[in-house]
């Protein structure tokens, strides 16, 4: 008997395609909201202490400084200094931070200061979005820059956004492709060496995306800006980027 070829299943019409892309990006962008809201509020209802992701830690890990993206508080990295302190590291906050609402000098400013008091080396910072350019900042235009050995970046807007444009907040204008603390940065390339940036195949927010000339670039199969943060696919590719134990 010969056997039948496969069959084949017709592919919906192009315009369905595009129309089951758009809803499947637009349920990312809503679920990317949710998570938003479940931290704001748990950081609200439920302020917690950074002390415990200090204690039982591997003295050969290096040091974790968390640094959150704008509006954000050191919680909505909940996720990764949990993952990072089984790992035995121990993992710094910034409290001056607040809700990093600050201009990106401003708040790398803060960053570097605590750095300094607290005497952190060869430290790794892991950040989201807002919080890669502070890291960067910090790296490459502020005393303690040799401080830090390297960062890992997760979502960060590197080349801008052009959705700050439209934004009638300072805070977020400061994101515009075009803005001039944003070229000046972007004009250090060689930091970049030193950088892991870790980035969703869709963000809703950085439609340009998180690629970042001569760094080591990760783009992940996730969607979103907010909500990758506890994809176990994100821990594990931050988890690959931090400097080996010697």
């Amino acid at each position: 008997m010969t056997p039948r070829p496969p069959r084949r299943i017709p592919r919906p019409p192009r315009p369905l395609r595009r129309l089951g892309d758009l809803a499947r990006r637009g349920f990312a962008w809503w679920l990317d909201y949710v998570y938003v809201g479940f931290w704001q509020a748990h950081a609200l209802l439920f302020p917690a202490s950074n002390r415990r992701f200090l204690e039982d830690t591997d003295p050969a890990a290096a040091p974790v400084l968390l640094i959150p993206g704008i509006y954000e508080t050191w919680q909505f990295l909940h996720p990764v200094a949990k993952r990072l302190h089984a790992l035995g590291h121990p993992v710094h906050v910034v409290h001056g931070l607040g809700y990093n609402s600050g201009t990106i000098e401003a708040m790398a400013a803060v960053v570097a200061a605590h750095l300094r008091e607290n005497d952190l080396r060869d430290v790794v910072i892991v950040a989201h979005s807002k919080g890669g350019l502070i890291g960067k900042t910090v790296m490459s235009a502020t005393d303690e820059g040799h401080r830090v050995r390297s960062m890992v970046a997760i979502n960060t807007p590197f080349s801008g956004s052009v959705y700050a444009r439209f934004a009638p907040l300072r805070s977020i204008q400061e994101f515009s492709p075009r803005h001039a603390g944003l070229i000046r940065l972007a004009e250090n390339l060689e930091i970049n060496r030193s950088i892991v940036s870790i980035y969703s195949l869709f963000d809703p927010h950085i439609p340009g995306g998180s690629h970042l000339e001569g760094a080591t670039n990760v783009q992940l199969d996730t969607m979103g800006h907010f909500r990758p943060i506890a994809d176990h696919r994100l821990l594990a590719a931050v988890e690959e980027s931090l400097p080996p134990r010697p």
